[in-house]
């Protein structure tokens, strides 16, 4: 009589809780700029037509261009260096944002460098598929 044990299904490996950590960071610091940007574009432009249209309309570019490019489950999918090199200019948008609402140079640079940094360590959708 053998002893089988029973084995399950091949199941995908979990990511490990540092993976789980970079990667909220990095949501956090998409959804930071985000709202930063929105800020820039309501509170920047003379009001109330030039300040509503350019408060939507920039808060709509950047919520479509994280969602076609950096998000999750990405519609438009590009390697490893093109989502860098949006990933970097979607960062600049919001520093250049803080920037223009007077936030200390400090300051927007020092996110500036976190999010770029996190979005780097974090790893990619392209390395787990």
């Amino acid at each position: 009589m053998t002893s089988e044990t029973p084995t399950s299904p091949a199941s995908p490996a979990s990511p490990s809780r540092s993976t789980l950590i970079l990667q909220l960071v990095r949501s956090a610091c998409h959804l930071i700029t985000v709202v930063i940007v929105a800020f820039w574009a309501f509170l920047d432009w003379a009001w109330p037509w030039p300040g509503l249209l350019t408060g939507i309309g920039f808060t709509l570019l950047a919520i479509l261009i994280w969602a076609l490019f950096l998000s999750p489950k990405p519609v438009l999918h590009t390697d490893r260096f093109g989502q860098g090199l949006i990933e970097l200019l979607f960062i600049a948008s919001g520093v250049g944002a803080m920037l223009a609402l007077g936030v200390h140079w400090v300051v927007a640079v020092a996110f500036g460098v976190v999010a770029a940094v996190v979005g780097y360590l974090a790893p990619s959708r392209l390395a787990a598929a």
